[in-house]
């Protein structure tokens, strides 16, 4: 058995599904902001954004949003997008090197899409889409941090990803974009599948 050691680690990004999440700027333009802090209960998605950007700002007086999911080949399109804000003046808790930009999707070279049910634009180019809506805007215990729960409403996905005749998403075929440890992952092969799982196989089975 291995002894573990004691560390103190900046961050705890311990490999977790990069979101571009799409919101409506005051004037009605669309922000776009790479996150990392994401994770589903059921329809609802809970997100954790920094409190003084402009996602955070947004959603607090405007709470539709889309939650959109990059495959691992667009981690540059991503990494263009981090060192930006929506927020003018920039905070001062931003980090060093974060600047204004008000047309994040073309920073990023990302195509906006009209979305169905709510305002902000859906990202073209990314595999699942979720359009949603806030239900609930809140600070974290420590108040540097906004928790924010997100009931989905409809899900976009690239036909690629679906397993034919069924609603769903083909885990073999779609492969998250992963932030782990400030460093950009895919998934590798697959290992094995829970007892829950309802997604078919081609030979019928169901994993």
């Amino acid at each position: 058995m291995t002894d573990h050691v004691t560390i103190e680690p900046s961050i705890l990004y311990f490999g977790t599904p990069v979101v571009l999440l799409s919101t409506e700027n005051p004037d009605g333009t669309a922000n776009l902001a790479p996150m990392s802090s994401a994770w589903a209960l059921g329809d609802v998605v809970v997100l954790g954004l920094g409190a003084e950007g402009q996602s955070a700002r947004n959603l607090a007086e405007r709470p539709d949003l889309v939650i959109n999911l990059p495959a691992p080949h667009q981690w540059q399109a991503v990494e263009r997008l981090a060192p930006l804000t929506g927020r003018f003046p920039v905070p001062d808790t931003k980090h060093a090197g974060c600047r204004y930009e008000p047309d994040k999707f073309g920073a990023a070279g990302l195509r906006p899409e009209p979305s169905d049910e709510v305002r902000p634009p859906r990202v073209a180019e990314c595999p699942l889409q979720f359009e949603a809506r806030a239900r609930s805007v809140r600070p974290d215990a420590s108040a540097s941090f906004v928790i924010v729960e997100a009931a989905v409403t409809k899900v976009h996905a690239d036909p690629r990803l679906v397993v034919p005749g069924t609603q769903h998403v083909d885990p073999a075929a779609w492969s998250p974009l992963i932030y782990n440890f400030r460093h950009y992952f895919g998934l590798g092969p697959q290992l094995g599948h829970s007892y829950r799982s309802q997604t078919p196989t081609p030979d019928g089975a169901r994993l």
